[in-house]
């Protein structure tokens, strides 16, 4: 009897789990089109709905017209059911935002620092303090909030809270999880923020509905999100690949993390400032990378010195996206991060023509380039979807997410 009882559970919750996926990645919808989507029956997919709204986790918010006969509803999942944090760890800068369970932006609170990189200690400081700031502008209480989902610079470790392992950074397998839990009385999930980026974009954005999809990060870091299959699983380590961090040049610049030639060292914003103040004979700054690097771009069609500069940045990039090309055969390559954006919008073409120079022309010609559609808090956003994926999997049990101790593999 109680394996029966446990399997007709198991049941129950994959077809609530498959009709709450469908909602929520292809929006509102009839029940028809729920019960295709989903391949469930319409008995089933009648009654699922039926519970989820007796519960207040899906709402009628329309009719379908009809040329005859009764109109049907539209469900959609209720925004104002519970609530979900993302937070982008940066390297000089931390970012928390409250979403509704529609994704929509309920508080945001950015921390700033004076150090060129976060410490450990400033980064837990600095979470727990802006995701208490957000609760509290928004008048939400925790016990309506599904889970915090984090992003950060580097490798992440599942063993199984998350370890994260970031060399650019100063990082060296810091147990950052364990730390946050000292502070977060939430159900917590870290992931790697070029990963999450690409999962943002994935679900609401450029790289939406492809399944062979290649999102790139490019700020003061690079990475990169790999989506095959229409999974971006990579294994144990949230690393995205650390496209970054592979060599496109044979003992050339010295990069971040100490090793020569990587791509990082060619096309992150700091490579693309130290180039320039180089070609000047400038000494080397720290600070304000972003400010600087948004100004140095200003010029880019008037000052032939940061064209030249540019330039070079773009042909690495085109070897680069090559690489992924050759390796991957994506369907998409989408030009996400403040940088990335910013590239795509000054030379799409040349970066498109770098590319093509570099890459084998049978995966090529299938592949298109986006500018990703998110813009600042995409890293944020795509934090926040890991506790909305556990919520959406579990089949809308509240308990057992706010519950549950381990960490998302995201």
């Amino acid at each position: 009897m109680a394996s029966g009882a446990s399997t007709v559970h198991g049941l129950r919750r994959r077809n609530r789990a498959r009709v709450l996926w469908d909602l929520y990645l292809n929006g509102p919808g009839s029940r028809q089109r729920i019960g295709s989507a989903a391949g469930v029956s319409p008995g089933t997919v009648s009654n699922v709905l039926g519970g989820l709204m007796e519960e207040g986790l899906v709402l009628e918010s329309g009719l379908v017209p009809s040329a005859g006969g009764r109109p049907s509803s539209i469900v959609q999942v209720n925004p104002a059911y519970g609530y979900v944090i993302g937070v982008d760890v940066g390297e000089s800068s931390v970012l928390v935002e409250l979403f509704d369970l529609a994704m929509g932006v309920c508080a945001t609170n950015r921390s700033l620092t004076e150090l060129t990189q976060l410490s450990p200690a400033d980064v837990v400081t600095q979470v727990a303090g802006g995701v208490h700031a957000v609760l509290a502008d928004a008048q939400v209480a925790e016990s309506d909030v599904l889970g915090v989902g984090i992003g950060v610079p580097g490798l992440v470790e599942h063993s199984p809270l998350a370890v994260v392992h970031g060399q650019s950074v100063g990082w060296d397998a810091v147990p950052l999880e364990a730390l946050l839990r000292e502070q977060i009385a939430l159900p917590l999930a870290v992931g790697n923020g070029a990963k999450l980026l690409g999962q943002a974009e994935h679900w609401f954005g450029a790289a939406r509905g492809e399944a062979d999809v290649v999102i790139v990060l490019i700020g003061q870091g690079v990475g990169a999100s790999i989506i095959t299959g229409g999974s971006a699983d990579l294994g144990p380590m949230s690393s995205a690949g650390e496209w970054g961090h592979t060599a496109v040049s044979i003992d050339g610049r010295i990069c971040r993390c100490g090793a020569r030639g990587c791509l990082e060292a060619y096309v992150g914003a700091g490579a693309i400032l130290q180039r320039y103040e180089e070609l000047h004979g400038m000494p080397a700054r720290t600070g304000d990378l972003e400010r600087r690097t948004d100004e140095l771009l200003a010029r880019v069609d008037i000052d032939p010195e940061v064209a030249e500069v540019v330039d070079e940045s773009v042909r690495y990039l085109g070897a680069g996206i090559a690489n992924l090309v050759n390796v991957f055969s994506p369907r998409r390559v989408v030009l996400g991060g403040w940088l990335g954006r910013q590239l795509a919008e000054l030379r799409m073409p040349e970066i498109h023509a770098a590319a093509e120079r570099n890459a084998l022309r049978t995966p090529f010609r299938d592949v298109t380039l986006l500018r990703a559609e998110l813009g600042a808090d995409a890293v944020a956003l795509g934090a926040a979807t890991l506790p909305v994926s556990r919520f959406l999997s579990s089949g809308g049990d509240r308990e057992a997410v706010l519950g549950a101790t381990a960490t998302s593999t995201a």
